[in-house]
C-alpha cells in the first residue's frame, strides 16, 4: 500500500490542487516501511491524480479537494480521505490504526459558502499563501 499526503512543513496541506509536495508513505504489514517526498512541480488539479497514479499511490489523505479532482482520483482508483488537518505523520498513524478523523463529504466550494470563514482548525483561505481566494475548503 502507498499513501500520499498533501504536505507542507510537516502538516497536511489544506488544498489538494495547490499542494507543492506530497509525502508518500510505503506501508508493509500495517506499518510505515519507507517515506519519500514527491514535488508536484507546479502540476495543477487534474495532473495530480495522474502523478499519484504513476507513483502507484492507492490512498490519498488531504485537506480540501474539489469535485473534479475527486472524480479524477476515483477514476484512477485512489481512495480519498479528505478534510484532514494537522500532522501528516500522525494522520497516517491514525489511518493505519483505523481511527483517522476525515470528512467523507469533503469539497472545495468556489462559491463562497463557508462556516464563519474558518476550516482546518483555524486556517483561513483568504489569509493563506496557497491561493484559495474567497472560497472555503471543507
Amino acid at each position: 500500500m502507498k499513501i500520499a499526503v498533501t504536505y507542507e512543513d510537516g502538516n497536511v496541506f489544506p488544498h489538494f490542487g495547490h499542494t507543492e509536495q506530497f509525502k508518500i508513505y510505503e506501508i508493509e504489514n500495517g506499518k510505515v516501511a519507507d517515506t519519500q517526498m514527491a514535488d508536484t512541480e507546479g502540476s495543477g488539479h487534474g495532473a495530480l491524480a495522474g502523478m499519484l497514479s504513476a507513483l502507484k499511490v492507492d490512498t490519498l489523505i488531504c485537506g480540501g479537494i474539489g469535485a473534479g479532482a475527486q472524480a479524477a482520483l476515483n477514476q484512477a482508483g485512489i481512495r480519498l480521505y479528505g478534510g484532514v488537518s494537522g500532522s501528516a505523520d500522525e494522520a497516517v498513524a491514525a489511518f493505519l490504526a483505523g481511527n483517522l478523523a476525515f470528512n467523507p463529504d469533503v469539497h472545495c466550494d468556489h462559491h463562497g459558502h463557508h462556516e464563519e470563514g474558518d476550516h482546518h482548525g483555524g486556517h483561513h483561505c483568504k489569509e493563506d499563501k496557497h491561493g484559495c481566494g474567497g472560497h472555503s475548503c471543507l
